[in-house]
């Protein structure tokens, strides 16, 4: 098949929704692409011989390791998970490789009312690298939707995954991901995640396991919450390991939404360092924000550390973009743009640049 194939199981009128949660009809700039609508699977290639890619339900039956590894990350933590999925990926990088191209994966809520629930497991053999793209939508029709997607990732020694999930729902979908990473030695884990379209709400608290000495996690968010949203998010790090590293930055714009930003690092080692970072932007006295960073640790010999802050557009930077011809909702997007700062999820060049037109377009329909 040549590129582009995936575009033929895609509406016209979905291009739009799936263009915003950072999908490439085209697959020039992916190296492997997955499509899910509702609980049947379109779309499952990869034009890396370095990526394997397909339903999970596929992989069950005919993967060892996906067997192996389902549900393995939700016992490390002697947790609970659904069981009544139906659907999602598995995806494995294979040893040492480098793949230069993003994967991406798409999880669309198409029918009216319809209970989308998926299970995704993702392997980063040893010493590979990858950047993965989730992108989570749904179609007009998609009234009162719900969408449960629990994702596991296993990170192995001197591995590093870079994942970005962009969710673009509409007004009335609940949304609830669940997701485990575990960290070998020397692993990396970035994850990302961007909202900024409405959503009825979204409930999510991401934990990363640091089992291997000297393996990073890092969290970050940008959220745009509209009124009559709610954003309850967060992410958790456990710091198993000595000399290991975890970093949250959230960055949070309440439009009349209401958003809780938590934070959580535990140490269960000595010679760790952790930092947390939230800052809020109120555009709207009808909206809430609220930050709960909580540290916790056993020992003396650790470096835990939180800042927070809350304010609201000054009406000086208002002024003073006006002066200069711009309206006032093209100055509050100026600003907000500015404020939901991309470099901060730490995407080569090409991503950054993608995910920072999503941005633009999204916040000039926003205001």
């Amino acid at each position: 098949m040549s590129k582009g194939e995936i575009a033929k199981h895609i509406e016209a009128q979905e291009k739009e929704t799936l263009a915003s949660s950072g999908m490439d009809a085209s697959e020039e700039t992916r190296s492997a692409s997955f499509l899910q609508k509702d609980n049947r699977v379109f779309f499952s290639r990869s034009l890396s011989s370095d990526v394997e890619i397909l339903d999970i339900r596929e992989a069950l039956e005919k993967i060892p390791a996906a067997k192996e590894n389902y549900g393995r990350a939700f016992k490390a933590l002697n947790r609970e998970y659904p069981q009544d999925t139906e659907g999602g990926y598995f995806i494995r990088i294979k040893k040492d490789a480098v793949v230069q191209m993003p994967i991406q994966a798409c999880l669309f809520l198409k029918s009216q009312g319809f209970k989308q629930k998926v299970h995704n497991v993702v392997i980063v053999e040893e010493g590979a690298k990858v950047y993965l793209i989730t992108g989570c939508s749904a179609s007009t029709a998609a009234k009162e939707g719900f969408h449960l997607g629990i994702s596991e990732f296993f990170i192995h020694k001197g591995a590093y995954l870079n994942f970005t999930m962009i969710h673009s729902w509409q007004e009335e979908v609940s949304v609830k991901p669940m997701s485990i990473a575990l960290l070998d030695e020397g692993a990396v884990y970035v994850s990302n995640y961007i909202c900024m379209r409405p959503v009825k709400e979204i409930i999510m608290y991401p934990t990363a396991v640091l089992s291997g000495e000297r393996s990073r996690a890092s969290f970050n968010s940008l959220v745009l919450s509209h009124p009559n949203c709610l954003h309850d998010i967060g992410s958790r790090a456990i710091l198993r390991a000595k000399n290991t590293q975890a970093e949250m930055t959230a960055r949070a714009v309440s439009m009349g939404g209401n958003v809780i930003s938590r934070g959580h690092i535990k140490a269960e080692s000595p010679l760790v360092k952790g930092h947390l970072e939230c800052r809020g932007l109120m555009l709207s006295e009808k909206g809430h924000i609220y930050a709960i960073p909580e540290m916790e640790t056993d020992f003396r010999d650790v470096d835990l550390s939180h800042e927070a802050a809350i304010g609201k557009i000054s009406k000086d930077e208002i002024e003073y973009l006006c002066a200069r011809g711009f309206s006032q909702n093209e100055a509050q997007s100026i600003i907000v743009r500015g404020f939901m700062d991309v470099n901060i999820l730490g995407l080569p060049e090409m991503l950054r640049k993608e995910i920072s037109q999503i941005e633009e377009q999204t916040l000039k329909g926003s205001f």
